[in-house]
C-alpha cells in the first residue's frame, strides 16, 4: 500500500500564551529517529503519565507504528520548536466503534501550561470531525490533572475505576 500523503491543512504556526510559537504539521515516517530518541531520553514521569505505566520498548516496529499514518484512521501531528526540536506529539486513532476515536497527547515539560496541549486537541478535533469521527475518548491515570483541566475545558465526562479515568468528549465541544 503506498505511504498516505500528510493533510497539508494541518502545517501552521501557533502562539502559545506564553509567546512562545511552535510549528505544527503532521507526524510523518521522517520523525521516526526524533520520535525514538525522544521516548528513549523523555523524563520517567511523562513517559509514565503517557502510558499509564512502563513505557513500550522502542523498537523499528514501535516507530513504523506510530509514524506511518493513513491519516483517516490514524492521525498525528508534531509541535517543533524554532530549532525544529520536536516538543509535543497528539495523536487519535480509530477505536472501532462507530464516530469515536482515542486521543492521546504528549508535551514535554518546559512547554506544558502555555497551551499547547489545548491547541493540539482542537487541531486533532478539526481533523476528527472532517473525517467523519464525532467523540474523543481518553484513559488516563486518574490523578493526572494536567489531562483532567484539559478534558474539562472540553466539556468531556469520565468514569474513574482502580486508579485510571476514561474520558469522552463530544468533538464539536472542542472545537467551539
Amino acid at each position: 500500500m503506498p505511504p498516505a500523503v500528510p493533510p497539508e491543512e494541518f502545517r501552521r504556526t501557533l502562539r502559545l500564551r506564553d509567546g512562545r510559537e511552535v510549528f505544527v504539521a503532521p507526524l510523518t515516517p521522517e520523525d521516526a529517529g526524533e520520535l525514538g530518541d525522544a521516548l528513549r531520553h523523555a523524563d520517567p514521569d511523562t513517559l509514565y503519565r503517557r502510558f499509564c505505566g512502563a513505557p513500550p520498548k522502542v523498537t523499528p516496529a514501535l516507530l513504523r507504528y506510530l509514524t506511518e499514518l493513513d491519516y483517516v484512521h490514524r492521525f498525528a501531528l508534531v509541535a517543533t520548536d524554532h530549532n525544529g526540536l520536536g516538543v509535543a506529539v497528539a495523536r487519535y486513532e480509530d477505536t472501532g466503534r462507530p464516530g469515536v476515536a482515542e486521543v492521546a497527547v504528549v508535551v514535554a515539560p518546559d512547554w506544558r501550561r502555555a497551551g499547547l496541549a489545548t491547541a493540539l486537541l482542537r487541531m486533532l478535533a478539526e481533523a476528527a470531525l472532517a473525517r467523519g469521527f464525532r467523540r474523543f475518548t481518553a484513559v488516563y491515570l486518574a490523578d493526572n490533572r494536567d489531562v483532567e483541566e484539559l478534558l474539562d475545558e472540553a466539556h468531556g465526562t469520565r468514569v474513574i475505576a482502580k486508579g485510571l479515568a476514561e474520558a469522552t468528549v463530544a468533538l464539536a465541544d472542542i472545537t467551539d
